[in-house]
């Protein structure tokens, strides 16, 4: 009977699709890790994860049930023993399974029981539902294996204690959501060691994947609720991990214990490494984007040289008649900071022309903000001519606050292929340019800092598309504004719940309500954008374009 055992965790990030790529990556990981007993790779690894509707192509299963089989092959050198999550067609059924490769063969598969279908999950829409899983029995250890939801709910987990599991591996596809690293540590999992008196591991992935990013922040747990390890967040680590049985059952040498980021570096590194992947994956040769002097470009311009190095951010100054000198001073000292191209294209010509063109059809109508918008997007127009040109991809820099009440132009800002800021309220936005000016990011390629004038901060927001405009002419101050959208979006409150809890003026909260509910077919029509809170706009919250409910 075995007494010890040697497992890595595998820590890794993988690309959806690219099937062959993955699997290399597997095979190197085990290349450097001969004398471990088992190797753990993450939730759906061989295929990626989340695949989406691509798994629902029967090219990709059986490539995948061919690339297992190699794998498995391969273990009959006497190294070690692989856990790899993939999938599995049985009839007309697709599961999402994980297999033990083991002495050149497949020792074993399970299938994932518990499949989420809320917020970013769809797995009811492309997989099956496996049964509730029996034990795996491997050199004389009995195995529980809860794949990913599996372990979030207590079902699985007390029924392979009670087959008499000694261990529990879960590995796991678990998106990044503001403290969820900690939720996942202090609340879920340890529950599930309370509950069933077992030992724990939970293996993450790292990366980003479209509107996902991954943290890693995998761990081990004792039997007695002890954390053993904790592996680093956002960054690929393998960790090798120590195992002894005594009378009391299997138990985890201690190990280093990761310090997780705090807030706001998190959210930062979410944008970095969300921005990074999509970009180098899409084989963009860089980013453009139009710097205005205001916050939201500046911020987007530091992450975009953090994710890309600043060689590859181009920045555009696009003025009109309304910008201030100021904006312009803040524009050129943010873009020598970051140490990014920039280039200045007034759009002055262009909004003559447009005057022009429009002048007999506005000739009886005043002026509002169609004229504004059309500056908006005759600066998309450009910012989009330059991208079509060289190549780069158009960062969009729109912020959360803005996106949830329609105050972007849909053809004009919001044209491009990607938004850090997407899921970013107002003041998260503040508290990130603050932080990055006074710190260098883990993740950074670009280790220089302040990255923006301090006046960029601590200057009114304003669009300038007319005189003297500023943000709060028209909208609550952000503070309040984000605290209402928080309510309305994040908590699905009422505005009745809104006004209970804030005491703001609730003909203002009724405006903020229906201001949401009317720009949903903008966002609709809006870049994708990393997932930061538990209510991204898009895959986690789906409202209908047409409906006539509100709360008040």
């Amino acid at each position: 009977m075995t007494q010890q055992l040697s497992i890595v965790l595998s820590q890794m990030t993988q690309v959806v699709g690219d099937l062959a790529a993955n699997a290399d990556a597997m095979r190197a990981v085990r290349a450097r890790h001969p004398q471990a007993d088992l190797l753990l790779y993450p939730e759906l690894q061989l295929i990626g994860y989340p695949p989406e509707d691509l798994v629902l192509k029967p090219a990709l299963a059986e490539r995948a049930a061919k690339i297992l089989a190699e794998l498995a092959a391969e273990t009959a050198d006497g190294g070690p023993a692989m856990l790899v999550g993939s999938v599995e067609r049985d009839g007309d059924a697709l599961y999402n399974i994980v297999a033990l490769l083991d002495g050149g063969r497949v020792v074993a598969t399970r299938r994932k029981h518990e499949l989420p279908n809320y917020g970013t999950f769809d797995e009811k829409r492309v997989f099956a539902p496996g049964p509730l899983p029996d034990v795996v029995e491997w050199r004389g250890i009995k195995l529980g294996l809860p794949i990913c939801e599996d372990g979030w709910l207590p079902k699985v987990s007390a029924h392979l204690a009670a087959q008499g599991a000694e261990l529990l591996i879960s590995v796991n596809g678990s998106p990044y959501e503001i403290d969820k690293d900690d939720r996942r540590l202090t609340q879920v999992f340890a529950g599930r060691v309370a509950e069933t008196g077992l030992p724990l591991i939970f293996l993450n992935r790292i990366g980003g994947q479209d509107e996902l990013v991954f943290d890693g922040c995998s761990f081990v747990l004792n039997a007695d609720g002890a954390t053993a390890h904790r592996l680093t967040d956002w960054e690929e680590e393998e960790r090798v991990t120590h195992w002894i049985k005594g009378a009391d059952g299997w138990a985890c040498d201690t190990g280093a214990i990761a310090e997780w980021e705090a807030h706001p570096a998190d959210i930062y590194s979410a944008m970095i490494l969300s921005l990074r992947d999509y970009v180098e994956r899409n084989r963009f040769p860089g980013v453009v984007l139009g710097l205005s002097g205001g916050i939201d470009s500046a911020i987007c311009a530091a992450i975009a040289a953090d994710a890309l190095g600043p060689d590859k951010v181009w920045c555009v100054m696009l003025p009109s008649r309304f910008t201030s000198q100021e904006s312009l001073d803040d524009a050129t000292g943010c873009a020598a900071m970051i140490g990014c191209r920039l280039d200045t294209i007034s759009i002055a010509p262009a909004v003559d022309a447009f005057d022009t063109m429009l002048s007999d059809s506005f000739a009886d109508a005043a002026v509002d903000t169609t004229e504004e918008n059309v500056q908006s997007r005759i600066r998309g127009v450009t910012l989009m001519a330059l991208s079509n040109k060289f190549g780069p991809m158009l960062l969009t820099t729109g912020n959360k606050s803005e996106m949830s009440v329609g105050y972007a132009t849909i053809y004009g800002d919001m044209a491009g292929g990607y938004n850090p800021l997407k899921d970013a309220y107002k003041m998260t936005v503040f508290a990130a340019a603050k932080w990055r000016n006074a710190h260098v990011p883990r993740l950074s390629r670009n280790p220089v800092t302040p990255v923006m004038p301090e006046t960029i901060i601590t200057k009114p927001p304003s669009a300038e598309l007319r005189p003297d405009q500023k943000d709060e002419d028209s909208l609550p101050a952000y503070p309040d504004l984000d605290r209402m959208l928080h309510m309305l979006v994040e908590e699905e409150k009422s505005v009745d719940d809104v006004v209970a809890k804030y005491g703001f003026d609730r003909d203002a909260v009724v405006r903020i309500e229906r201001l949401l509910s009317i720009a949903e077919y903008k966002r609709r029509q809006a870049p994708p954008g990393v997932k930061l809170s538990t209510r991204n706009f898009g895959r986690d919250r789906r409202y209908p374009i047409t409906h006539g409910f509100r709360t008040a």
